[in-house]
């Protein structure tokens, strides 16, 4: 796949790291590539077929549909491995609860396994969607150092037992303002690209410092590197030197998706047997927001209900359903819907108040957002909260969410469902 020249990928030689980060020689040299030149050169799917006022000739087409198809072939790969955990081990599940004598251990370990299956397929989705910049932006004051040790055992899984890691906090590193799930992904993508350049072991070194107005963040470690030809193409989406079905390539390209919607800027290194390093920089946040958003940090909140009616809307019964069994079941009054038609005509049937409307954003006949407008111009004292896998017609540009609007992502757990429920109601 060829790239316009503003948007190639640089590769500069530098000395590997040797599992120390803090050696200066390490810095990444030449220009940086920002994120958004890399995403705003990858062409929509609209021109892939001559849309969009673009024109591209038969053989960028071509190789435009056979990365989508490489992005549809990984995609199912990966979805078909943990559809396969998730069968089996619910079948399990079943078969021995409708045993004679249940095993409750046996029971509670497999479906302990469908639950570990679908927090993977939870990222492989959260990959798609920062990759496109579709996911949900929660920018927050964010201190790297706290976040990098709080990570550090899912990082050390993550990266493997034959991976040491190494975190080297920076002092006085100011904080900056994103969003710490996106970071969190970000540096566990990384862990999992540096587990599989060092299949023997070796080092993985975080370390973090200050660059003028900004914030450093490095990524270090010492495996088998890269080519210059495979360094160059790094960061292109699809692009993968795995085997056909074991990678949809996605993993830098979503580094730069998030790199991107903070700000910031990225580079990476590397040399063949010496290792790699990607360095990134973070706007530093400033004072205004320091004090702004530190003292806006929201602290815990009660799950339960106390009988309010909350009208539930989601055109797939099955989501409807585990809805409504959590909030009945934490003390709430909840009233369903399949979509927006039925929403309004059940709505101007029923007698008392509606405290809450939790919708599905994306529905057919009708948005969430539009089925919003029109219950609150009727009741405007029932509050809104959304729920989405894909909730783009409710953000901004840069993926933040309109103002006052309250999203709960989906798939959540009813922990999450709870919390977000009784925070909309009481805020």
């Amino acid at each position: 796949m060829s790239w316009p020249p503003a948007c190639s990928p640089t590769r500069t030689s530098t000395r590997s790291c040797g599992g120390s980060c803090s050696t200066p020689t390490t810095t990444c040299a030449g220009p940086w590539l920002r994120a958004s030149d890399l995403l705003t050169g990858f062409p929509p799917l609209l021109s892939l077929y001559g849309g969009g006022g673009v024109e591209w000739s038969e053989d960028v087409r071509n190789q435009r549909l056979e990365s989508l198809g490489q992005l549809a072939g990984g995609v199912a790969h990966d979805f078909n491995n943990i559809l396969g955990v998730i069968v089996n081990y619910a079948s399990f599940v079943v078969e021995e609860a409708e045993s004679e004598q249940p095993d409750v251990r046996m029971i509670a370990s497999d479906a302990r396994q469908v639950v570990r299956a679908t927090e993977r397929a939870t990222h492989l989705t959260h990959q798609l969607l920062a990759f496109a910049r579709r996911e949900v932006v929660r920018p927050q004051l964010l201190d790297l150092n706290a976040l990098i040790a709080g990570l550090e055992p899912r990082l050390r899984e993550t990266a493997g037992a034959g991976v040491t890691l190494l975190a080297r906090p920076g002092p006085d590193v100011p904080p900056v303002v994103c969003d710490p799930g996106r970071i969190e992904q970000m540096l566990v993508n990384l862990a999992q690209n540096a587990r599989d350049a060092m299949p023997a072991g070796g080092n993985l070194v975080i370390d973090t410092g200050g660059h003028h107005d900004r914030v450093r963040l490095r990524v270090c470690d010492s495996g088998r590197g890269m080519t210059a030809e495979v360094a160059d193409r790094a960061f292109e989406p699809f692009f993968t030197t795995k085997a056909s079905g074991d990678g949809i390539g996605l993993g830098l390209a979503m580094v730069y998706g998030i790199v991107t919607q903070a700000g910031g800027e990225v580079s990476l290194t590397s040399e063949p047997g010496l290792g790699t390093t990607v360095t990134v920089l973070l706007p530093a946040a400033p004072p205004s927001s320091v004090a702004d958003m530190s003292s806006s940090v929201p602290g815990a909140v009660p799950t339960g209900g106390h009988g309010e009616t909350l009208l539930v809307v989601d055109d797939e019964a099955g989501l409807r359903d585990v809805a409504g069994r959590i909030l009945s079941g934490a003390g709430y009054r909840v009233i369903s819907a399949e979509g927006g038609v039925e929403a309004l005509a059940i709505a101007s049937r029923h007698d008392g108040a509606i405290d809450l409307l939790l919708s599905d954003v994306v529905m057919p006949g009708m948005l969430g957002k539009d089925l919003a407008e029109r219950l609150v111009v009727a009741r405007p004292d029932t509050r809104v909260l959304y729920m989405s896998g894909y909730a783009q017609p409710v953000l901004h540009s840069q993926g933040t969410l309109d103002p006052g609007v309250a999203l709960l992502e989906k798939p959540f757990t009813a922990d999450d469902l709870l919390t977000a429920v009784r925070r909309r109601l009481d805020g």
